[in-house]
């Protein structure tokens, strides 16, 4: 998983920013797109984000984050 830092998730818990990637610095990855859409990383998830980014791209991601 993108920005797996080997802890386990911890329920109720926000995202630090720095494991939050956006901007020219990289490619958003449906990791990424969960993560930032305060979802689990799960399966479902991840479809769900795939889906996204191919049909808006990078704007997917700008649409969640301030």
């Amino acid at each position: 998983m993108a920005g797996d830092n080997g802890h386990e998730p911890t329920p109720n818990v926000v995202t630090p920013d720095d494991e939050l990637h956006t901007g020219s610095d990289g490619e958003v990855t449906p990791e990424d797109l969960v993560q930032a859409s305060g979802r689990d990383v799960t399966p479902e998830n991840l479809e769900w984000a795939r889906r996204k980014l191919a049909e808006e791209g990078r704007s997917a991601i700008d649409k969640l984050l301030p």
